[in-house]
């Protein structure tokens, strides 16, 4: 990284955790590579401040800031105005600057979440998405541009679902699209894994684990038994790398992504939204995320 000045431009990742991010890594390259004199930062940030850390930022002048777990919804307050793609999910992960102090919130994830499936064909598939936070709403949006048959949203609280499921339904209510919710204490999901094409872990289950115990799983580790070697599991977390879930998919014989790829693409897509430039070094940030994490 470039020497630290008075006049270095300072952007960053608000969340919690954030210790385990690999974006400063990644961002960090891309800027060097570019010439810019650019500094990003990982700050946590507990859900009570986010409101009070977000206008100080702006403030502070920061470029720009992406937004993740558990904040993607919460930092709708946040926002002045919102852009198509985060108005129609209600999810932001990137603000941009705006005049008086003040942000517009977009959302990058939906591209990135589609890069790695580009080279799969899903058309008329069935979809099971585990979660239905700010992340599980990037997904659906993008899964819609796929073509497929169903999607299947398995979470825990009835509520959230519901609520998620009927925001999804109306959103996506011109497409020939069916939108399913599931609630995995009451009902039995293993049909709907079976069935799967494909499967989503939307969730941060998994994530930056220090125990290599197979119960550490999205829907806990038994349910995987059902698990077809026709499917794709897609884990957005990538730290671990691979997660314990992929691991089983991996021993059954599965097509296995992590979410590296996503968290690349998206990133190189916020650094397009704050610099205004569209050539960014995306493979030198991955590059540069997959040294760090050998290591």
């Amino acid at each position: 990284m470039s020497t630290i000045t008075g006049k270095t431009n300072l952007v960053g990742l608000l969340g919690q955790p954030v210790n385990h991010s690999l974006s400063p890594i990644m961002h960090n390259a891309a800027y060097e590579e570019m010439g810019l004199d650019w500094c990003y930062l990982a700050m946590p940030c507990e859900s009570k401040n986010l409101e009070k850390v977000t206008k100080s930022l702006r403030c502070l002048d920061f470029k720009g800031l992406n937004i993740t777990i558990p904040h993607k919804q919460e930092v709708l307050k946040a926002c002045n105005k919102l852009t198509e793609v985060a108005n129609d999910i209600q999810a932001v992960n990137t603000l941009i600057p705006e005049k008086n102090h003040q942000w517009i919130g977009a959302n990058t994830d939906v591209e990135g979440f589609l890069t790695p499936l580009k080279s799969q064909n899903l058309i008329n598939s069935n979809v099971v998405v585990i979660g239905c936070g700010g992340s599980a709403r990037a997904v659906v949006m993008g899964l819609n541009s796929l073509n497929i048959k169903k999607i299947t949203i398995v979470g825990r609280d009835e509520s959230s679902l519901d609520i998620f499921v009927k925001t999804m339904r109306n959103l996506l209510s011109k497409r020939l699209i069916s939108i399913e919710g599931i609630n995995y204490k009451k009902l039995n999901v293993s049909p709907y894994i079976e069935e799967a094409d494909l499967i989503i872990n939307s969730t941060p289950i998994g994530m930056n684990i220090k125990n290599t115990s197979k119960e550490n799983v999205p829907l806990g580790n038994d349910i995987w038994n059902c698990l077809s070697k026709k499917t794709i599991l897609y884990d957005l977390i990538y730290t671990p790398r691979p997660t314990n879930w992929l691991k089983i998919g991996q021993q059954k014989n599965c097509f296995t992504i992590d979410g590296l790829d996503m968290l690349v693409e998206q990133g190189a897509f916020s650094i397009r939204l704050w610099s205004g430039f569209n050539d960014v070094p995306v493979q030198i940030m991955k590059s540069s995320a997959e040294k760090h994490l050998m290591n």
